[in-house]
């Protein structure tokens, strides 16, 4: 859309490149417990964060730049005034889209980062299922010793809401370049998981490298679909006919005992093969899912040709 024709549009991108918040210096150098809390909470063995020459993880870049409790001093003024504008126009709802990190050297215990943010990018004029409005995209700079060590881009939705539809359309995944290969798979009624080339370890959610090992190379293999409830949860708050109400021709009836806002069954499955997913189980009545079932994947068509991967408890109520 041209600035003639989204004047608004026009006037939000004068405030690009301006400074999106108030520079300042992480609250503690890069450090090793923290490191060590870090790879522990993900489950990340990688050697390459342990020892004399340990590195800190890439995905951390963020974690050096957080003001904690105290916080940082915040936003500037110019992205206060771009955030008032879009209020002013009736995008006074928000969502975070995406992130985005590029790493450009890897962080050592006793490096003191610093950091400034600007605004990358406005957005013109978008529709989407949620509302109208503007994508607005920040990029933050982490330095070290001077040196640029890595980005952090961190996009928001700033929009007015639509209408709310009386049927809710079912939550369609995010998808990336990360897992764009496993949901190319389950659209071809295939469930892929990621294989690490060096040490064999199977990965799933996709990840771009090994969470044992740490090497970047992976191939994948096509699961069984064969596997077991390792846990589960019912849902039955808040009501949703997103996952309760028939749709077109194309989408399956709802499972035994699901009606309009029932409850539905969402378990962590454990496949033949070692990984664990998340998805909904079928077959049988919410309150007769029990871990230890057998379960085996099945492919579902939803409303606009979304395909999903359900797992049905074998010998199940059909």
């Amino acid at each position: 859309m041209s600035g003639a024709a989204d004047p608004l549009g026009a006037r939000l991108r004068t405030y690009e490149g301006r400074a999106a918040v108030v520079g300042g210096v992480g609250k503690d150098p890069v450090n090793s417990p923290m490191i060590r809390h870090w790879c522990e909470a993900m489950g990340d063995t990688g050697a390459a964060y342990r020892g004399p020459d340990a590195t800190a993880p890439p995905t951390m870049l963020q974690v050096w730049t957080m003001g904690g409790l105290s916080g940082h001093d915040g936003r500037t003024g110019a992205y206060d005034e771009l955030l008032a504008l879009l209020d002013e126009s009736g995008c006074t709802s928000v969502v975070a889209t995406d992130c985005e990190q590029e790493y450009l050297r890897p962080l050592r215990p006793g490096d003191q980062v610093t950091f400034g943010a600007v605004i990358e990018s406005v957005s013109g004029r978008k529709s989407t299922k949620l509302g109208t409005g503007y994508f607005v995209t920040t990029r933050m700079d982490v330095r070290a010793g001077g040196d640029l060590v890595g980005t952090h881009r961190f996009r928001i939705l700033k929009y007015a809401p639509a209408a709310r539809e009386t049927r809710a359309r079912r939550p369609r995944p995010v998808v990336n370049r990360d897992n764009a290969g496993f949901w190319a798979g389950v659209a071809a009624h295939r469930l892929l998981v990621q294989r690490c080339t060096d040490c064999g370890t199977p990965r799933h959610p996709w990840l771009p490298g090994c969470n044992a090992c740490g090497y970047l190379d992976w191939d994948t293999v096509e699961a069984s679909g064969e596997g077991t409830v390792y846990s589960y949860v019912v849902m039955h708050h808040p009501p949703s006919t997103a996952f309760s109400e028939p749709g077109p021709a194309t989408e399956p009836e709802p499972e035994p005992g699901q009606g309009t806002g029932s409850p539905y069954a969402v378990g962590l499955i454990e496949l033949a093969e070692g990984v664990r997913m998340v998805s909904n189980v079928v077959g049988v009545p919410p309150d007769k899912v029990r871990i230890g079932l057998p379960v085996r994947v099945e492919f579902r068509t939803y409303e606009d040709a979304l395909v999903l991967p359900v797992f049905r408890v074998v010998g199940g109520e059909g």
